[in-house]
């Protein structure tokens, strides 16, 4: 897919109504591709404050983040502006989301997989597991098993007989 950077900038629609050019400047790329991505149209990024001075417009953040419009933007719930980009800013982008449960999966599937072979053994380790299996001692031969009394003694304890 060929994306064209050097876009004219369309007209966008302020929350008042009216209609202003966007330029979207080095961005213009990025927005047309989530444009298309989407499926609508980037709504105005910002709208009028309470002093007259543009403010970060919430549909415009839920159109970043990938949401259906409305969201956290419709007029039933009664959300001001700020409740509105305060929901947004703690909420996660589901593209976002879905990566992250897909590795995760992944992740899973690959630590709960049998290993195709077992890990090999040295010579030593053989034969000193079925003395182990058997119950039996893995000492050298020829060296001898100190007394509890002489262990206790060493580790500064006593025998409680």
């Amino acid at each position: 897919m060929i994306v064209d950077t050097a876009r004219v900038p369309r007209a966008r629609y302020t929350a008042r109504g009216e209609a202003v050019l966007v330029d979207w400047g080095e961005y213009a790329a990025a927005v047309h591709r989530w444009e298309l991505i989407t499926g609508r149209p980037a709504p105005y990024p910002t709208q009028p404050g309470r002093h007259g001075r543009p403010v970060l417009a919430p549909p415009f953040v839920e159109w970043l983040m990938g949401l259906s419009p409305g969201w956290d933007t419709t007029e039933y719930l009664g959300l001001p502006r700020t409740a509105q980009l305060r929901a947004l800013g703690n909420g996660v982008m589901p593209a976002q989301a879905a990566h992250a449960l897909r590795l995760l999966l992944d992740d899973l599937t690959r630590l709960h997989q049998p290993p195709c072979c077992p890990p090999p053994t040295t010579t030593r380790e053989a034969k000193a597991r079925p003395a182990r299996a058997r119950g039996g001692s893995t000492r050298p031969p020829g060296s001898t098993r100190a007394s509890t009394a002489a262990r206790g003694r060493r580790c500064g304890t006593r025998s409680r007989r």
